[in-house]
């Protein structure tokens, strides 16, 4: 099982943890490796170890990404002996569903339990009728890769209670599969952008989108695997080197230095003239454009400077941009952009030439903003286990 990696310099970017301290975690606290996080050149190692041959390799990646057998016991065309060793090697069910939310407009939002008790998020969106013209026959699924987030983005309440751990490759993968299950649903596309700073657990987000993408594994196609960054410019520079054609997000946020660094403390380590020499190299390397993803904030980001500048960076890479109205979280004092503001920017990107769209909006009526419902667990736990006052008895 690959070892978990530290953030990439969380203390550059937050110091806060404001609802818990982070868990201590090690591999000792794992009691077997999870299934879902091996690849078939790992299997096989395991296989040709126990004494097994080949064969029966290709046989336990069918069961597990085509059948979707929960348990090794149900592996009939498997010898006992080896069913038996693969329950006692490996864990197959890592992630507990603990709650799911289901919007009018079909997203549905996941929390799942880890064995060491923290939880993590899933969300499950259907396409839009409005965009395809069609009802939805396609579901894209936004994962986490961290407990938690180091970079303490003034916006999103994924760091809200501080980094705990980076997830393990099957802990990542499993999701989908969850997902899946749970659901009835084919997940067509996977979407790096749920809690956590992907880039920061590098060696885990490569291994676990290389068994989404093989044929043997979920088989999703590299195209339709996004990876979403707050601007970890040494690792887009990494990953512009992987073969793998998958997709890069930059969760921007904010044209400018001053503004950006008002909402994203990695700006001050990763500058924009650093981000941008990163994707530019990028764009050197990769033929997919580049998408940057921007929040629309009342006040801070959406004015018509900021629009004009957001333009000539955009264009500077052909990148497309995503405008999102801000989904609000009760521990900031932002509010979403007006419609007209919206409309505006908007307006100024497209006549600069830049493709760019204002997001429709999913699954306002639930928690679907990122880290929302494991803050909501979180606390309500944390509430249930106070010990009684003298007021709460009288």
């Amino acid at each position: 099982m690959a070892r978990s990696e530290p953030a990439v310099e969380p203390r550059a970017c937050s110091e806060r943890h404001s609802l818990k301290s982070p868990r201590a975690y090690s591999l000792a606290s794992v009691s077997k490796p999870i299934f879902s996080g091996q690849t078939k050149d790992d299997l096989a190692a395991w296989m040709a170890a126990a004494g097994e041959p080949g064969f029966r390799t290709s046989q336990i990646l069918e069961w597990h990404y085509e059948k979707r057998a929960l348990r090794f016991e149900d592996m009939t065309s498997l010898p006992a002996a080896l069913r038996s060793q693969l329950a006692e090697g490996f864990e197959l069910t890592p992630l507990h569903e603990v709650r799911s939310q289901l919007s009018v407009d079909g997203t549905r939002k996941f929390l799942f339990r880890l064995h060491d008790d923290n939880l993590v998020e899933s969300v499950l969106i259907p396409a839009s009728p409005a965009l395809y013209g069609s009802a939805a026959d396609r579901r894209t699924l936004c994962v986490s890769s961290q407990v938690g987030c180091a970079f303490d983005c003034q916006f999103c309440a994924s760091g809200l209670a501080g980094f705990t751990r980076n997830l393990d490759p099957g802990e990542i993968v499993s999701q989908i599969l969850e997902a899946e299950r749970i659901s009835g649903e084919k997940v067509n596309n996977v979407v790096f952008m749920g809690m956590g700073e992907p880039l920061a657990n590098y060696r885990n987000l490569l291994k676990a989108v290389e068994i989404l993408n093989a044929e043997w594994g979920v088989g999703i196609g590299a195209r339709r695997i996004t990876v979403s960054t707050s601007g970890v410019a040494p690792r887009i520079r990494d990953l512009a080197d992987q073969p793998l054609a998958i997709r890069l997000a930059l969760s921007l946020h904010g044209a400018t230095d001053e503004v950006r660094q008002r909402i994203m403390p990695v700006n001050r380590k990763y500058p924009l003239e650093v981000l941008f020499e990163a994707l530019q190299y990028w764009r050197s390397r990769k033929k997919q454009k580049v998408t940057f993803e921007y929040i629309m904030i009342d006040g801070l980001n959406d004015t018509p400077e900021q629009a004009a500048e957001l333009a000539k960076r955009a264009r500077s890479i052909s990148a497309k941009v995503n405008l999102i109205p801000y989904n609000s979280v009760a521990d900031f004092p932002w509010a979403r952009s007006t419609r007209q503001a919206q409309k505006d920017f908007l307006s100024v990107l497209e006549r600069a030439g830049v493709p760019a769209t204002i997001r429709l909006e999913k699954g306002h009526d639930i928690d679907a903003a990122c880290g929302q419902l494991r803050l909501r667990e979180e606390t309500e736990s944390a509430a249930a286990t106070e010990p009684a006052t003298t007021s709460d008895l009288s």
